[in-house]
């Protein structure tokens, strides 16, 4: 089987929603809806947001929130307390944000990932609350939205990567520890490359098309009682800036780059740029605005800019050894 072959295999097997490598195709499994226009600003600023804006009607109660936003060290997250995972996770990278040698300046390691556990998040309501039960034996690893290795500036800052609240289940092997994992490489990697890498990662619940001709979004819930919703497939949506010249410190260029993965097996052969989709589609499919119209059009593809291609690092073989190739992409 080609590598071609194989790649829309487990795409299309996993009920994806990718092109063959080009950002603008989407399969026959998910069909992108038209734009809907958004109000005027002046609109939005009018909108009720407090309970006494919305009239005598909630007098006695007011449902509350449906996300918890979370402000953490190394990252910004919203919980959906429905799903019981985060919403979306949002990142911001730089060379000095990731520490390149194992000690800072006393000595001592920055962070060690060997001392950071799973914990619970406190600060979610316990009727909402994912908990470490909830994974037990489940046939899913506990997928880190904003992985430990974006927060090595400081334990407290690596440890607030093991809250349940930025954590998904996720497919362990091919998925979470293989491909995801290089994906994230990759991400950290363009800090090298750009003063700026804003990464937000996007957990997604896309449609199938069933054999009646309908449409449907089927997933699987774990724990006991069924708490955690497991995403269908997972968005890595990466935004960086550079200055555009050196005589114009402020003017800055921009890239964008958009990534839908299914949440299944994915061979190490497959591409990065098999995933690429437009990120007005990510938006609509998660209900999220993530940029503005102006800086869509004006930013570049990050494959344009920069190297898409994907470090393999195999850890886990019997003999513990490293093995690594690196996978060229066309740009």
């Amino acid at each position: 089987m080609s590598t071609t072959t194989l790649v829309h295999f487990v795409v299309f097997g996993a009920g994806a929603v990718l092109g063959a490598g080009i950002a603008s195709q989407v399969n026959r499994n998910w069909r992108v809806p038209p734009s809907v226009p958004l109000p005027p600003a002046s609109v939005v600023e009018k909108l009720p947001s407090t309970r006494d804006d919305l009239g005598p009607v909630l007098k006695y109660s007011s449902p509350g929130p449906i996300f918890d936003v979370l402000r953490r060290k190394a990252y910004v997250a919203a919980y959906d307390r429905k799903l019981r995972h985060p919403a979306w996770t949002a990142e911001h990278l730089t060379a000095s944000s990731l520490p390149r040698g194992s000690d800072g300046p006393d000595g001592k390691p920055h962070a060690d990932r060997g001392k950071s556990v799973f914990v619970e998040d406190e600060i979610i309501p316990v009727a909402f609350r994912a908990r470490l039960t909830d994974y037990f034996r489940s046939g899913y690893d506990r997928g880190h939205m904003v992985p430990a290795a974006d927060a090595k500036a400081s334990q407290d800052a690596m440890d607030e990567t093991f809250l349940l609240s930025n954590i998904a289940p996720q497919v362990g092997s091919g998925f979470n520890r293989h491909y995801w994992a290089y994906l994230e490489h990759w991400c950290r990697t363009l800090t090298s490359q750009y003063s700026d890498v804003f990464v937000f990662t996007i957990p997604l619940y896309l449609p199938q098309q069933s054999a009646d001709g309908k449409w449907r979004v089927t997933y699987e819930v774990i724990g006991s009682p069924p708490n955690i919703s497991v995403p269908t497939h997972f968005a890595k949506v990466v935004l960086t800036s550079k200055p555009a010249s050196p005589s114009t410190p402020n003017i800055m260029d921009h890239s964008l780059g958009a990534f839908v993965l299914p949440n299944a097996l994915i061979p190490d052969e497959a591409p990065l740029e098999t995933f690429i989709m437009p990120v007005e589609a990510v938006e609509r499919a998660s209900g999220l605005t993530l940029f503005s119209q102006d800086l869509k059009t004006s930013a570049r593809h990050i494959c344009k800019t920069s190297s898409c291609q994907l470090v393999i690092r195999r850890f886990d073989d019997a003999q513990k050894q490293t093995r690594g190739r690196k996978m060229i992409a066309s740009s």
